[in-house]
């Protein structure tokens, strides 16, 4: 199968606005950080903090938030202190800013650093409860109207987490040294603002990085077992629209239809994933927990190691992925190949001690991989000494 014949959008057609409704309302197109203001004001939004990370703090998306904000006479703050990886220590500043500022909304703008962040200071910033009584698998906190969340509005300027139409966030147990996810099923955006032009600026690296990211969403999510053809459906229409657009946006970074396709790619996967994840997922969380890595660029190095652990046997869904993304043969080895060929051309490294990962780790990020919420849904059991085998080939050679 010839991959032209898979394209379901014109170039044309991905740079047309688009309003959708599914799961949450997204308004998509160029140039629509310009309708924030007038979006905002018709939630019913008064004075808006504004949650950024600290990289993305003095970059233009941020002072032009604000100034349309203002056009439409809202009032707002920025609130920036936060990580690459968030961690549950910076949160409370977040809640006192929220507090203390009147504010009756959060945007969370930026890459999933950002998206992460303002949704922990939401969950926590209208009562007593402590973070961690968010997470996951604990029994969900009972929120009364007195005590509802606030307004949350996402704008993601990276195509890579997908963070933007759910209320989940990854966070970081400084004193345990791993990630946990936290969530309530009340707390969900209003609104999720894609705008291809805010991921034009970001440099060729983090484009890969972030993709990759995504890419491993859509992966990932198909193949957790069960029948979800919701999530099955969307998965492999973000992996089609990914394989397609990521080596481009990566080669022009000034492509306007390719960062557009990306970010509606990273957005389906980003849906695809409420069915659950997998190993890699597993595993880069506990590594960016200890370690500080980048996320993307961890699961991209985990990728092909844990394809080759978790496909054999698996054909049909090879063969699903492999026709989304127009390749003729459709084994799983040939499948591993051609992710590997992606993950070559847009200069991924081929091992996790590139990043300084040490060896020494492997036993230690096993144990904590195996109680990732991640490593439950991921399709073929693991034992905690099968995910050090995985972890120890991807420090030395992920392929």
């Amino acid at each position: 199968m010839d991959a032209a014949e898979l394209i379901t959008a014109t170039k044309d057609e991905i740079l047309e606005a688009r309003d959708w409704t599914f799961p949450v309302p997204i308004a998509y197109g160029p140039g629509r950080l310009a309708e924030i203001g007038n979006k905002v004001s018709a939630l019913g939004i008064g004075n808006a903090l504004i949650v950024t990370d600290r990289g993305s703090r003095n970059l233009p998306f941020i002072g032009k938030t604000a100034e349309h904000l203002a056009a439409a006479s809202v009032k707002s703050d920025v609130f920036s202190e936060i990580s690459p990886n968030p961690r549950d220590d910076e949160i409370g500043a977040g809640k006192a800013a929220f507090l203390d500022g009147g504010h009756d909304a959060i945007i969370a703008i930026g890459g999933g650093s950002a998206m992460d962040g303002g949704k922990m200071i939401g969950l926590v910033a209208r009562n007593d409860y402590d973070l961690w009584d968010f997470e996951w698998e604990s029994p969900m906190p009972k929120i009364s109207r007195a005590q509802a969340f606030p307004t949350l509005i996402t704008i993601p300027t990276t195509a890579g987490t997908g963070a933007e139409t759910e209320g989940t966030a990854m966070v970081t147990h400084v004193e345990k040294g791993m990630k946990f996810c936290l969530c309530h099923p009340d707390f969900k955006p209003s609104l999720a603002l894609l705008d291809p032009e805010l991921t034009i600026g970001l440099p060729q690296h983090l484009t890969a990085w972030t993709g990759a990211d995504a890419l491993t969403h859509a992966i990932e999510a198909y193949l957790v077992p069960g029948f979800h053809p919701l999530c099955d459906g969307i998965a492999l229409e973000g992996l089609e629209l990914i394989n397609r657009w990521l080596p481009l946006a990566v080669k022009e970074p000034d492509n306007l239809a390719a960062r557009g396709g990306m970010l509606v790619g990273s957005c389906l996967a980003g849906i695809a994933f409420i069915k659950g994840l997998g190993l890699v997922h597993a595993i880069s969380h506990m590594i960016g927990a200890e370690f500080d890595t980048q996320h993307g660029l961890t699961n991209a190095i985990v990728l092909p190691v844990v394809l080759r652990f978790n496909l054999p046997g698996m054909n049909h869904k090879t063969t699903r992925m492999a026709q989304a993304m127009g390749i003729t043969e459709e084994s799983p080895a040939a499948f591993i190949r051609e992710i590997e060929q992606i993950l070559d051309e847009i200069g991924i490294p081929p091992s996790l001690a590139d990043i300084n990962v040490p060896d020494e780790c492997a036993e230690r990020i096993s144990r904590k991989a195996l109680e990732d919420s991640a490593a439950a849904t991921n399709p073929r059991t693991a034992t905690a000494g099968e995910i050090k085998m995985l972890i120890e080939e991807a420090i030395t050679k992920a392929r």
